[in-house]
């Protein structure tokens, strides 16, 4: 098996933490990952919606992807972080406990998340499970986290246009 054939059969994840539990997204949806920042609230949008930041020139909706994912609240930290993702084309960032690495994960160490999952997550939300050596990682489908018509309302209550 030649390297190139062997690189297509993993993919690229960026491990974060939400509370005790580690999740995993496709590095090819992560723009960047970036400190805490202000967070202007904005009106007459869904309640996982935190808000806009000013980042680079852009105006970025954020979410907080534990209200998102029905997990239970919890105050910020020196280690919580937006993870600036590309969701369905547009930009969006997620609030998160802590990002933490990057890891190839072989294709084959994927499978379909259990029908009962533990950490109360919505099933439509995930793409799978990752056998790792020491752990187990919860992979996120972004594009079900947020669909596209949920995207749009969040651009359209903010004036942020597309």
């Amino acid at each position: 098996m030649g390297q190139e054939e062997q690189a297509t059969q993993q993919m690229k994840v960026i491990v974060f933490q939400l509370f005790e539990n580690q999740f995993g997204v496709d590095v090819s949806q992560v723009r960047s990952i970036e400190r805490v920042v202000e967070i202007t609230k904005v009106p007459r949008v869904p309640s996982f919606v935190k808000g806009v930041i000013h980042l680079r020139g852009a105006v970025i909706p954020v979410i907080d992807l534990k209200e998102r994912l029905m997990l239970d609240e919890q105050p910020l930290t020196d280690d919580s972080r937006i993870i600036l993702l590309i969701v369905n084309g547009y930009e969006v960032g997620a609030i998160v406990d802590a990002a933490s690495d990057v890891v190839d994960i072989p294709l084959e160490a994927i499978e379909p998340p259990p029908q009962m999952m533990a950490a109360g997550v919505d099933m439509k939300f995930l793409r799978g499970i990752a056998k790792l050596s020491d752990q187990l990682l919860v992979l996120l489908d972004l594009d079900r986290v947020l669909n596209t018509e949920e995207i749009e309302q969040i651009f359209e209550g903010e004036g942020l246009g597309t």
